[in-house]
């Protein structure tokens, strides 16, 4: 894509009870959550929407950053309109035409003045997405224009004034990248006066039940197929994948069920078959014993078998036929063994 905010990070969002107390409440409507930490992150996007500083939206992929953005320019209560650019698809060169616009003459083809992102941002927001791709060249006229709310069009030797806000998101380590000499320690620090963490799926496991059943509803409508009923195990089983794609990767998972969907309860094996793929693409290097400690006595093969089992039941919450498809064994098995 061109610009990734063209396709919205897949999160969906439902106002609840609790929000609508709030005069902002509608800048969080697309967002389906019931956890208390996403509820942490809404107060605080509130609390910060009015100021005028960069606000840095981190999060890994999926987990809704661009959703955030747009609930930050919302509440903000600014005049101008959201833009929205994904950084990664920018070269040093489009980045300055596209942030910054050009005079005609500027280069080969630039036939007429055409303002850029920032112009169009005016008293609005600009949104950067993958921020963490920005080359360093890039990074100083970014500086320049938060700093200094500064910039020049390619081809111009006028300096402009900028009054948009600036927010920012990235699924990267950047203090890392900073340490590591390929992002700017004082773009970094600018970038983060307002920071905004989004937990991944995984640390917001209560929230699978809304966002499954929202999920549905949008794939059984655009499918044109009626709404499926989910078997009451499915919500343990999903409770045992750590969803490295988050929320984006469930909407996926819901659609490619509806799609093989006939009729009655929609099988637990056809929201898992993406999930066990992944899962098993891992568990080779659990089998060579990376991440597997032993004391300097070795348990017995019964013991580990019990204390592997153990471990099973309790990621499982106790429910045996999780514990078995973790263990890739039969629930028979795991009966078995858990009775001894």
């Amino acid at each position: 894509m061109t610009m990734e905010s063209a396709h919205k990070d897949d999160l969906s969002i439902k106002e609840r009870e609790p929000l609508k107390r709030s005069s902002a409440a509608r800048a969080f409507t697309r967002i389906v959550t019931q956890c208390e930490s996403m509820r942490a992150v809404f107060r605080y996007t509130e609390a910060v929407a009015r100021s005028p500083e960069p606000v840095l939206i981190v999060g890994e992929t999926g987990v809704g950053k661009e959703l955030l953005a747009e609930a930050v320019h919302f509440t903000s209560g600014r005049p101008g309109i959201l833009v929205s650019v994904n950084v990664a698809s920018l070269d040093s060169t489009t980045f300055s035409d596209t942030l910054f616009g050009h005079k005609r003459g500027a280069f080969t083809g630039a036939e007429k003045d055409r303002s850029g992102l920032v112009e169009k941002a005016a008293q609005g927001t600009l949104f950067l997405d993958e921020i963490g791709s920005m080359h360093l060249d890039m990074q100083t006229e970014l500086l320049r224009l938060i700093q200094e709310r500064e910039f020049i069009p390619l081809g111009s030797d006028t300096v402009k004034q900028s009054y948009c806000r600036i927010v920012a998101a990235t699924n990267d380590d950047l203090l890392q990248s900073v340490q590591s000499h390929v992002f700017r320690a004082d773009l970094y620090y600018r970038l983060r006066t307002h920071m905004i963490l989004i937990p991944p799926l995984r640390d917001r496991f209560e929230d699978l039940p809304l966002l499954v059943d929202q999920f549905l509803n949008e794939a059984s409508g655009s499918l044109g197929k009626p709404k499926p009923t989910v078997p009451k195990e499915l919500f343990a089983h999903l409770g045992c994948y750590a969803f490295p794609g988050n929320i984006r990767e469930l909407r996926a998972m819901v659609f490619d069920a509806v799609a093989g969907y006939q009729n009655g309860v929609i099988s637990i094996g056809a929201f898992l078959r993406r999930a066990d793929h992944a899962t098993d693409s891992n568990r080779p290097a659990a089998a060579n014993g990376k991440g597997m400690a032993f004391g300097s006595v070795l348990p017995t093969l019964k013991e580990a078998t019990h204390q592997l089992l153990g471990e099973a039941l309790a990621r499982a919450n106790g429910n045996q036929q999780v514990a078995a498809r973790l263990l890739g064994v039969s629930r028979r098995t795991v009966n078995r063994y858990n009775g001894k």
